[in-house]
């Protein structure tokens, strides 16, 4: 469908934005490194140090199975976790709030129980599938007596009173919080920073970034500071940071976790895109936690089914047609692709299809107008400027703008560009309707993109 000359002026000035804001935040990464303190004249460390404690080597599952069976004690598996963020966290900045005493008063009680011997290991192990597991919660998320201000200045004083709802199933299954984690203001962009508690550095190469917005979680999982966590994907919130970290992530379907708890909650379309998901440092852990997390909603699954690889529908594709608001994939990950695509060929039998999918390149545009859009009652979707404000003062994103330059907003530049991306979409609805059909249409058409 071809675009109006308005429809293109439109495309012409939102390219120009976002290549504006890719150079300012370029140009603001490299001033924060430039202008890093260097003690004593010496380089700073590129990376966290390896962890020493052999407990921090072990999956969730191990240690929950030690546990029940005396082999090593609650307390002694917090403590060696509490040891490590206040080892790391100074590097990384990831844990944004902790529950130490809490945790370690927890860990007690755990001991206290196994101790006395009024149960057998099974009947522990069906109760409490994690017992005595330390665990770390994205800031979003509600935990008691914790912050939950997802990166937003004006809710720096907000304490929760009550658990979300899968923090509450973890902690019923016998797992033990010790903090809420950093994530991007108000959980939408693709980096872990805000003017709340600052930015979060890879655990891997201090001056990269950790992803988002899940991006505390990831950091901790990769450090070592924690062994599962609880994460939120609307976007790529946690496969991005599990990539970035090094770590294992689950965007759930739509309906089995719940979402109840976290700020900010999805409304109206966005329900569709929002999900609640296990993240951990080891892959066997995914599946446990999912179980716990999404509790009866499990059911919609059918996990204790068998899967057999070479009946899975296998599609790869390495590039997605030139999108302005990305950078090309790189020749490491297009290896490391390659490779997945050759092991899974040689060693699992499953033949891939690599496919071409030409309007991809507008994924992110397409997203937009999909975040914006109504639901199928007519419900207009909450703006992202509201959100800002937090149902308070009104957020003007040009006047905020005007304040960054001078030093004066409380929002970061991506929370700023995002709201004025939202103000160009609404000038336009007739193209966001002709995105999202033209989509539709390509991923429908076969001869439009299998290779």
């Amino acid at each position: 469908m071809a675009l109006s000359r308005a429809e293109r002026c439109l495309v012409l000035l939102l390219r120009l934005l976002s290549r504006a804001l890719l150079v300012l935040l370029s140009l603001a990464a490299r001033a924060s490194a430039a202008l890093a303190p260097q003690p004593g004249g010496e380089p700073p460390a590129r990376c966290v140090p390896p962890p020493g404690q052999p407990l921090l080597l072990l999956s969730a599952g191990q240690l929950a199975r030690r546990i029940r069976r005396r082999e090593v004690k609650c307390t002694d598996v917090v403590q060696a976790y509490i040891k490590r963020i206040e080892e790391i966290n100074p590097l990384v900045n990831a844990v944004v709030k902790v529950r130490f005493d809490a945790a370690l008063q927890e860990a007690h009680h755990v001991d206290k129980l196994l101790s006395e011997g009024h149960e057998d290991e099974d009947s522990l192990q069906e109760k409490f599938p994690f017992l005595g597991v330390p665990f770390t919660i994205k800031e979003a998320f509600a935990l008691h007596g914790m912050p939950n201000t997802s990166g937003l200045v004006s809710r720096r004083n907000l304490i929760s009173t009550s658990d979300a709802l899968v923090v509450s199933r973890l902690k019923q299954a016998g797992a033990i919080p010790l903090g809420v984690t950093n994530c991007s203001e108000l959980c939408m962009w693709y980096e872990s920073s805000n003017n709340v508690y600052g930015r979060t550095n890879n655990p891997y190469d201090l001056q990269r970034i950790v992803g988002g917005s899940s991006g505390g979680e990831g950091c901790v999982l990769g450090a070592a500071c924690s062994i599962i966590g609880v994460g939120s994907d609307i976007g790529g919130s946690i496969r991005m940071p599990a990539f970035f970290n090094g770590v294992f992530g689950h965007k759930p379907t739509t309906g089995v976790v719940p979402n109840e708890g976290q700020f900010p909650d999805a409304l109206g379309v966005r329900t569709e895109f929002l999900c609640t998901g296990p993240m951990c440092r080891y892959a066997e852990d995914l599946e446990p936690m999912l179980r716990v997390m999404a509790g009866p909603g499990v059911r919609k699954l059918k996990l204790d089914e068998k899967v057999s690889l070479e009946k899975v529908k296998f599609y790869c594709m390495e590039h997605d047609g030139g999108s302005v608001f990305v950078s090309p994939v790189d020749r490491e990950i297009l290896q490391a692709q390659r490779k997945v695509v050759e092991h899974l060929e040689t060693q699992c039998g499953v033949q891939v299809q690599y496919v071409t999918i030409h309007k991809m390149k507008y994924a992110f545009q397409i997203w937009s107008a999909m975040m914006s859009s109504r639901d199928s009652d007519g419900q207009k979707a909450q703006l992202f400027t509201d959100l800002l404000g937090d149902h308070g003062k009104p957020v003007w994103p040009l006047w905020e703008l005007m304040k960054w330059f001078l030093g004066m907003s409380l929002h970061t530049i991506p929370a700023i560009a995002l709201a004025l991306t939202e103000k160009l979409m609404k000038l336009n609805p007739g193209g966001n309707a002709k995105l999202l059909f033209s989509m539709s249409w390509a991923c429908l058409s076969p001869s439009a993109h299998w290779a």
